[in-house]
C-alpha cells in the first residue's frame, strides 16, 4: 500500500478513533499517544492491509486492544488534574451560579469515576463521546441489550447518588 492509499483509507477515521480512545482512557494526551501508536502499527503493516475488507472495524479493534493494554499496564494511573470534558457556562450567570455548576460537574465526574469499569466505559462512550449503539458494540464487544442495561444502571446510580448529595445524605 502506498502513502496516498494509506492516507485516503485511514486518515478520515482519525476523529472517530480519537473519540474512542479518549472515551476509553479518559485522558486527551494518552488518547493521542495510543492513536499515534495505532497509526504506527498500521503503517508498519501496510503491505498486509490490502486484504482487510472492513478497515474501519479493523482500526477500531486495534485501537480498543491498544487502549485495554494501556489501561492494564502499570503506566495507566489516574490523573486528577486532567479535564475530561469542557463545561460551557452562560455569560449571564453569576459567580455563585458558576461555582455551583462547577461543583455539580465535579460531583458527576467523581460519581462516574466510582462506577464499575464496564458501566463507566459505556456511559462515557454514549453520553460524553456521543457514539452510536453500533459503535459501542464494536468498541466494547458487548451486545446492544447489555449496553442498554449498563447505561440504565449507571444513570440510575448517578441519579440516586446526586439526589443523596443534594439532600445532604451523601457522605464523601
Amino acid at each position: 500500500m502506498d502513502v496516498e492509499s494509506f492516507k485516503r483509507l485511514f486518515l478520515p477515521l482519525h476523529p472517530k478513533l480519537f473519540r474512542i480512545a479518549y472515551a476509553l482512557v479518559g485522558n486527551k494526551a494518552d488518547a493521542e499517544d495510543i492513536l499515534q501508536d495505532a497509526y504506527y502499527k498500521l503503517w508498519s503493516r501496510r503491505d498486509e492491509l490490502s486484504d482487510i475488507r472492513k478497515p474501519e472495524a479493523f482500526c477500531v479493534r486495534l485501537l480498543k486492544n491498544l487502549c485495554l493494554d494501556y489501561l492494564r499496564s502499570a503506566r495507566a494511573g489516574r490523573h486528577e488534574g486532567d479535564v475530561t470534558e469542557a463545561v460551557t457556562l452562560s455569560t449571564d450567570s453569576s459567580p455563585d451560579e458558576e461555582l455551583e455548576m462547577q461543583d455539580k460537574v465535579q460531583q458527576v465526574r467523581h460519581l462516574i469515576d466510582c462506577l464499575p469499569e464496564n458501566q463507566r466505559q459505556v456511559l462515557r462512550l454514549r453520553g460524553i463521546e456521543d457514539c452510536s449503539m453500533d459503535e459501542i458494540e464494536q468498541i466494547t464487544g458487548l451486545s446492544a441489550v447489555n449496553i442498554r442495561v449498563l447505561l440504565s444502571r449507571a444513570r440510575k446510580i448517578i441519579r440516586g447518588q446526586l439526589e443523596k448529595y443534594y439532600t445532604y445524605e451523601y457522605e464523601r
